[in-house]
């Protein structure tokens, strides 16, 4: 019996219009869709009249479940592997399932589409031809700053992701370790109506933000961008002169 094949399939991050036809395609004829919640993967299947049974992967269920959709993969399902929002496996479940194929005969097969590190990235005026990716840091300050400190060390841009609710603290522990003057693009909602870009400070961002809570992608300018805003102060008094 010929074994199925696992698709890597990217939905929304945001604006439902932003899903590629291929994944349409590819969601169509699998034979079932692997999602973290029923919720989010009834809607997006409902959203395009989309019929198919629900294979829930989260990182409550792995170990039991894992085993489960290898099984149904070697006996020729197809099998098509989603997030709530956007690129799957990248900061989401998943891993273990593509651990689990690595020797076996299972296909692995990407449907590229949205993700919200591409989006910012695309819209940052810092020169990101090598950057550190830090994804998400330690929950606690004391920890995370040491992490800050260690990706500082780098020189290089730094991108970063976490829960809203952690924006006001990561900014926060940002400016102690980076400096309050800082350059730093933030992506608040990407895609969405109220979706915010802004370039500026640490400072500035502190003050803009406040208690405001927004999905989000923070990136930090490196070592060439550092004392920006001196070296842009110093210009402007040049030219006064």
């Amino acid at each position: 019996m010929k074994a199925g094949s696992l698709y890597i399939v990217a939905t929304p991050i945001g604006h439902p219009r932003d899903i590629t036809l291929r994944a349409l395609e590819t969601l169509r004829q699998v034979d079932a869709v692997i999602c973290e919640e029923a919720r989010p993967g009834s809607t997006l299947l409902k959203k395009h009249d989309i019929q198919k049974d629900l294979i829930l992967l989260n990182e409550h269920n792995e170990n039991q479940m894992v085993p489960e959709i290898v099984m149904r993969l070697l006996q020729g399902e197809n099998l098509a592997l989603i997030s709530d929002c956007g690129t799957p496996v990248f900061a989401d479940p998943g891993r273990s399932l593509l651990q689990a194929l690595e020797h076996s005969s299972i296909q692995v097969k990407p449907v590229p589409g949205a993700a919200s590190l591409t989006a910012a990235i695309s819209v940052c005026r810092f020169n990101l031809g090598r950057f550190v990716y830090g994804g998400f840091l330690a929950r606690g300050s004391p920890e995370r700053r040491r992490e800050l400190a260690d990706l500082q060390a780098t020189h290089m841009p730094v991108i970063l992701m976490d829960a809203p609710y952690r924006l006001k603290q990561l900014l926060g522990d940002a400016a102690a370790v980076f400096g309050q003057d800082h350059p730093v693009m933030l992506g608040c909602d990407l895609t969405l109506p109220g979706e915010k870009v802004v370039h500026g400070s640490l400072r500035e961002l502190i003050a803009l933000m406040g208690d405001n809570k927004c999905e989000f992608v923070l990136i930090l300018a490196g070592r060439s961008l550092r004392g920006y805003g001196k070296q842009r102060a110093k210009t402007s008094s040049k030219r006064r002169q």
